[in-house]
């Protein structure tokens, strides 16, 4: 028997419950992870906390949870190339990534991924980055953020904001990041110029850039869209990741799956290196993941929570 995390009905971190279930095995064009850690992201609360969110994703009762993660590949199944037993991998395991052990399907299916975690890299940080590297190098790239550009970034604090406003950065652009006053050091670290979001947002945008912002995007909702919207900025130089297919003004809505090939990889190697830092706000063993969820849910952590399996 193996343990996994499981729902089979709506609601908050409740319905969370971890299991003892059989141990799965890994068939023909298959590995087997033995997952050490796992890194929580917006969706993985919100597609269990109601049946229209699970629809969205193609999910049904029951379903396990989670999708980033990191471990240890100790089954290979027939036909698979590329992975042998003890590589280190991370990735994307739509739906699973949360439990001792998971199946992952090797083919083109964007839900599942995985690829080799570089040397030097830790399974934490290596768990964390999936989804937040795909969606903020997927943000930047829709609106060609570039040497010159001032960006708005709405949401910086969080786990794909703080990783969107150091590739902004690292691309030359000067940097706003809407955040908590709480968060404005903690963002002052990375060389952005933070701002308070709320009623009022695009005055105070307008007294930190009077010569204007260039581009923008919203890594929580619409708030920094709106405003660039009024400030301004075209509409095909603002990305939202949180706002569903229809954004306000046009504005261009995008997500991790359009990240470009090798985007992830390029973020890795760039943590390795210590240009890109992805901050862990906490760590919970499994046997906490409704205090984990809870913390994730609550959307005021600076970086990522993960959850580690042992």
């Amino acid at each position: 028997m193996s343990r996994a995390v499981i729902y089979e009905k709506f609601g908050g971190p409740e319905v969370l419950e971890l299991r003892e279930v059989p141990e799965p095995h890994a068939g023909a064009g298959e590995v087997r992870v033995r997952v050490t850690a796992a890194g929580l992201n917006p969706m993985d609360w919100l597609i269990p906390s109601s049946a229209e969110s699970a629809e969205r994703w193609g999910i049904t009762l029951p379903s396990g949870f989670g999708c980033d993660l990191a471990g240890v590949i100790d089954e290979v199944g027939d036909g698979v190339e590329g992975f042998a037993v003890g590589d280190r991998v991370y990735g994307g395991v739509f739906g699973r990534a949360v439990q001792d052990f998971t199946v992952v399907p090797i083919g083109p299916n964007p839900l599942f991924r995985l690829t080799a975690t570089p040397d030097g890299l830790d399974d934490v940080v290596a768990a964390a980055l999936p989804t937040p590297a795909l969606t903020a190098a997927a943000a930047l790239a829709a609106i060609s953020v570039a040497s010159g550009d001032v960006v708005l970034v709405g949401g910086a604090a969080g786990g794909v904001g703080v990783l969107t406003v150091q590739l902004a950065r690292r691309a030359g652009a000067r940097v706003i990041g809407t955040a908590s006053p709480g968060t404005f050091d903690f963002l002052r670290a990375f060389g952005v110029e933070p701002v308070a979001y709320g009623p009022g947002l695009v005055e105070r945008v307008r007294e930190l850039a009077p010569e204007g912002i260039t581009a923008a995007t919203d890594m929580f909702g619409v708030e920094a869209a709106e405003a660039a919207l009024e400030l301004g900025v075209a509409p095909e130089r603002i990305s939202t990741i949180a706002a569903g297919p229809n954004p306000p003004g046009g504005v261009r809505a995008t997500g991790g799956f359009d990240a470009a090939p090798g985007s992830l990889g390029r973020i890795a190697d760039s943590i390795v290196a210590g240009d890109v830092t992805l901050p862990i706000a906490a760590t919970f063993p499994l046997e906490q993941i409704h205090e984990a969820v809870a913390l994730q849910a609550g959307r005021h952590v600076h970086g990522k929570v993960v959850v580690t399996i042992s």
